[in-house]
């Protein structure tokens, strides 16, 4: 897919840059494989807002998507490359032999016509899911199990990818996107190749409208509020915000202090941290 350049008809044009959707099928997603998703602006069961700055947006439709690949041992074709709202890779429309139809992520390389098939005997190709026994060392691979039949749980972002780099034992390790070196299970499921539509981090929205679209909602610097409403806050003009270190506005310190829980159960599988900020 390729990205193309608006010239400055409008402030909205100004530096602007969009997907082309080439290669992407112009088509209603399956009826069976999708339902309709309220949006929850980023409040729990009380209706308290948990997350900020969300709410609005375009009305989404939700696609099943099949992260397990448990459809073990069936040949399936490739009958269509379609967008999906709700993340930033596309998916594939999978026609098996057996008559079931199911969504996976779209792997580089992979196009409409091509075969793909979930086995321990599958061939090292793009889009083919296999036991992490069956791949060798330096393979490319992406939609990662953490716990084997619980579906992938890793590098399922557009363009991203994972390295087996090792095995011994029971386990493997594995470079995740991020830069971390991690054990996992071997009896765990990857496919192959890398997650499709790499050039999307080249995609510039161009003006506040288009997040909104997205469902995203304006966000205020805490050196902008008043004290009672952020650490940052107060003061006369653009003062210092008065503390050591920045903070969240309920008094956690923020930008680039580690929050991972302490003493968490895989502390263990995990040999190399990821890259701090």
């Amino acid at each position: 897919m390729h990205i193309r350049f608006y010239k400055s008809y409008t402030p909205g044009t100004r530096n602007r840059s969009i997907a082309t959707f080439e290669g992407v099928t112009r088509c209603k997603p399956t009826k069976k494989l999708t339902y309709g998703k309220n949006p929850e602006t980023g409040r729990n069961n009380r209706g308290v807002i948990t997350s900020r700055h969300r709410g609005g947006g375009h009305k989404r439709l939700y696609r099943k998507i099949d992260f397990r690949r448990n459809n073990i041992e069936v040949l399936g074709r490739i009958a269509s490359i379609e967008y999906d709202p709700n993340r930033n890779a596309h998916l594939c429309l999978v026609n098996y032999i057996d008559g079931e139809k199911r969504y996976v992520i779209h792997t580089r390389g992979l196009s409409i016509g091509n075969t793909i098939i979930s086995s321990p005997k599958a061939s090292i190709s793009n889009g083919n899911a296999l036991p992490l026994t069956k791949i060798p060392l330096g393979t490319i691979i992406h939609n990662i199990e953490l716990i084997s039949g619980r579906g992938g749980q890793i590098a399922r972002a557009a363009g991203t990818t994972a390295k087996v780099i090792a095995k011994e034992g029971q386990l493997a390790t594995l470079r995740l996107p991020s830069g971390e070196v991690r054990l996992i299970s071997q009896n765990c499921m990857a496919t192959i190749g890398r997650v499709g539509n790499a050039d999307i981090n080249n995609k510039f929205l161009g003006k506040a409208g288009s997040k909104r679209w997205l469902g995203k909602r304006p966000k205020v610097r805490g050196t902008a509020m008043n004290p009672v409403d952020h650490p940052h806050g107060g003061g006369e003009g653009r003062t210092p915000i008065g503390r050591k270190k920045p903070s969240t506005p309920w008094g956690y310190n923020t930008l680039g202090q580690r929050s991972r829980r302490y003493k968490r159960y895989s502390d263990s599988f995990i040999i190399r941290r990821r890259k701090s900020n």
